[in-house]
């Protein structure tokens, strides 16, 4: 029998980044083998991945989360100095901390940014010594559709002097999201935001990110097909059918890049696959998970 989910335990911890940067993590302890490491999407936080964590972690597997550096409860870098490299750095920090002593190395599940991180990290490690024991991304291909991630950033631009309430916040997503049934809650929402010494409610990320990170984007493609290509591991793809960032053009150039990897086309999700669609989502991950 499966547990309920909504009631399994979680412990947050900290893990300290080579430059010094603490990382806030998460932990759902489990005994299956391999466990799985959730890297998130840019302006996005660990709590994206609460439901499919404790879901998969009901199953029995061992899940990790994080804030990025700049995100969530994690540290900014100061004077906004972002390099995409650090970024990279970090995620094999936290995959090294989620292998056991002798175990196998986890499953990365990651989302846009964290997808694109991950085929970095996996395609420039040691292929005796990968840092993942496969690949789950998330909407995501080393080549994106540049309308849909302009529409992401207009939105993480839109609001530079924040919101008067979670009230207002709220109305913002709904705005963004007009697909989504449920309303964010404030509980929802406190997780993504902070309270500034204005008394005003701003987004949890460092806005120094939209200049660092999002102009190195574009360079770091022909980097990212090269590291695709290197990668050896099993990897699957999970696409939202109504995504504007994947596209089926994306997809059949990476199946081509990667003639080992399996796509899985989600119905109705968008982008935003694990809020759209999280229990399709995680069912998929579930199964790909017993073929390992």
């Amino acid at each position: 029998m499966v547990a309920n989910p909504a009631h399994v335990a979680s412990s947050v911890n900290r893990l300290v980044a080579d430059d010094g940067i603490v990382l806030a993590t998460q932990r759902w302890q489990g005994e299956r083998s391999p466990g799985l490491v959730f890297a998130h999407g840019f302006g996005q936080t660990r709590h994206a991945w609460q439901g499919a964590a404790r879901s998969l972690n009901a199953r029995g597997f061992d899940a990790t989360t994080f804030d990025a550096r700049g995100h969530g409860e994690s540290e900014h870098v100061p004077r906004g100095d972002y390099h995409m490299e650090q970024f990279v750095a970090d995620l094999l920090l936290v995959a090294h901390d989620a292998t056991p002593a002798g175990g196998r190395a986890p499953v990365l599940v990651g989302a846009s940014m964290g997808g694109l991180l991950g085929l970095v990290a996996a395609g420039e490690s040691d292929p005796a010594r990968p840092p993942f024991s496969a690949l789950i991304l998330v909407d995501i291909t080393p080549r994106w559709e540049t309308a849909g991630v302009e529409r992401i950033l207009g939105f993480m631009r839109a609001h530079p002097d924040g919101f008067a309430d979670y009230e207002e916040a709220a109305s913002a997503i709904e705005a963004y999201l007009p697909h989504r049934r449920e309303r964010k809650t404030e509980a929802q929402l406190k997780p993504l935001l902070r309270q500034a010494s204005d008394g005003r409610l701003r987004w949890h990320w460092d806005p120094a990110l939209l200049d660092g990170v999002v102009q190195e984007s574009e360079r770091y493609q022909p980097r990212l097909f090269a590291a695709a290509a290197r990668v050896r591991v099993p990897v699957l793809l999970l696409s939202g059918t109504r995504s504007d960032v994947v596209s089926s053009h994306t997809v059949d150039e990476f199946l081509r890049l990667v003639p080992h990897a399996r796509h899985v086309a989600l119905n109705d999700a968008t982008h935003m696959v694990a809020g759209d669609a999280n229990d399709a989502f995680t069912r998929e991950i579930a199964s790909f998970m017993e073929t390992l």
